[in-house]
């Protein structure tokens, strides 16, 4: 017979049954304390003195209205009567153009409702931010004044000069009565001073006064010519007429006056100075002015040279590029100064390095290509320091035939009087970084 004994309830903490847990005895000392009430009250932070005098309440200020004061409670019906009949001065009602293509007007809808066209709604309102801007600088009233008819034309072609700039040029527009086409061109001319740094003459005029800056653009359009002539000499007459600093008008008088040196005498010194330049990524898109030149290879020798096109030019309203015969190869050039009066005869020559240069290289000749500008129509040896295109033989120091550049001295001790061209310019391909500008012990 089985007989079945009933185990003993385990004292253990993990039973489930509630009657059957033996809570453990206390071993160490504990001391049970009165319960206190917790309160949950925060107790603010001392304030700060200067925070406590700040007002963080700003009542609601609307924008001030750009219209004046008189325009202000008009309808869109009555600002477009004042635009219809030109109620006022034209800075005046300015403002009322943009106001109403703020609420939903187009230009278009502006121009067959007031008849004021779309390229003058601009000029007005474009010219308006100016004559606000001349008014913040101060301008004398009488200045002002000048522009109360008629004078958005004018005020328009300062617009993207500083503020100190329009105010200056105000002053000149109103003195020499200039129309709109001679605003822009004082405009442009102010504008392009900056960029001319290093071309001839540009160390004498004062970039502070606007006709010094006009003065220079007659003075260097006057050395576009390649020789005396009229348009020369009308072009630093106007130079003189504009200078105002002693050491710009000394310039111009002395070229006025044949104290400077001959055409053959400057181009003789250039050629000397074969500057070396690294073109900058999208120099050419910001040039004011380019130069288009036939390319040739160096391994061509001179037959490439002397079948490249001699004449190229741009043509008729559009600029349009023209060569007196086709050509496979251009390339297009910022008009640096070396090549200012390259009219006839320029070439490009592309060498896979710099060793075809005449001159120590040896830190970056094997980096990159170079293009060498050459000047065909000046193929006589005359210096011992300038620098001539001529044909590599491929018995000299390189073992290589093709095209090479040469001291003048070392082509007179050969005996060699006539060359392919002069060497105007060393040019370098874009790079990111700048570091690895050439010593003056390297290209001396």
């Amino acid at each position: 017979m089985l007989s079945l004994n009933t185990p003993k309830p385990f004292s253990t903490p993990f039973l489930s049954h509630p009657a059957q847990v033996q809570p453990p005895p206390l071993r160490h000392n504990f001391i049970p304390r009165r319960h206190q009430p917790i309160s949950a009250a925060i107790t603010p932070s001392r304030p700060n003195p200067s925070q406590s005098k700040l007002n963080l309440y700003q009542p609601f200020r609307p924008p001030v209205s750009p219209l004046p004061p008189k325009f202000r409670n008009l309808n869109t019906d009555g600002q477009l009567e004042i635009l219809t009949n030109r109620l006022g001065l034209w800075f005046e009602f300015a403002p009322l153009i943009s106001t109403l293509i703020r609420e939903g007007f187009t230009s278009t809808l502006l121009e067959e409702i007031t008849g004021i066209s779309a390229i003058e709604q601009n000029r007005i309102v474009v010219a308006a931010q100016v004559h606000d801007s001349l008014i913040q600088s101060n301008l004398d009233p009488d200045i002002l004044s000048f522009f109360e008819n008629g004078g958005a034309e004018l005020l328009y072609e300062i617009r993207l000069l500083s503020q100190r700039e329009r105010a200056e040029s105000a002053k000149f527009v109103v003195q020499n009565k200039l129309d709109g086409e001679g605003a822009q061109e004082l405009a442009r001319s102010i504008k392009d001073f900056p960029r001319r740094r290093g071309d001839k003459g540009w160390e004498c005029f004062d970039y502070n006064i606007p006709s010094e800056c006009l003065s220079f653009t007659y003075y260097r359009q006057a050395h576009e010519y390649s020789g005396p002539s009229e348009e020369r000499n009308a072009a630093l007459k106007k130079a003189l007429d504009l200078a105002v600093t002693e050491k710009a008008r000394k310039l111009i008088e002395d070229d006025l006056e044949g104290k400077s040196k001959t055409e053959k005498e400057t181009q003789i010194e250039e050629a000397v100075k074969v500057p070396v330049v690294r073109m900058k990524t999208g120099e050419i898109a910001e040039a004011t002015s380019v130069i288009v030149l036939p390319v040739c290879k160096s391994e061509e020798k001179d037959k490439e040279v002397k079948e490249a096109p001699w004449e190229c030019g741009t043509k008729g309203e559009f600029g349009i590029v023209e060569a007196e015969k086709e050509w496979k190869r251009w390339v297009v050039l910022p008009g640096w100064l070396p090549l200012v009066g390259l009219k006839r005869g320029g070439v490009a020559i592309t060498f896979p390095d710099a060793r075809a240069l005449p001159w120590k290289a040896n830190r970056w000749y094997k980096e990159e290509a170079i293009i060498v500008v050459v000047d065909r129509a000046r193929k006589e040896v005359e210096t011992d320091n300038g620098f001539y295109l001529v044909v590599r033989d491929g018995n000299g120091g390189a073992g290589v035939g093709g095209l090479k550049v040469e001291r003048g001295s070392a082509l007179k001790e050969l005996g060699i009087e006539e060359s392919l061209g002069t060497v105007l310019l060393v040019i370098r391909p874009p790079r990111e970084d700048d570091d690895d500008q050439l010593d003056d012990e390297e290209w001396e």
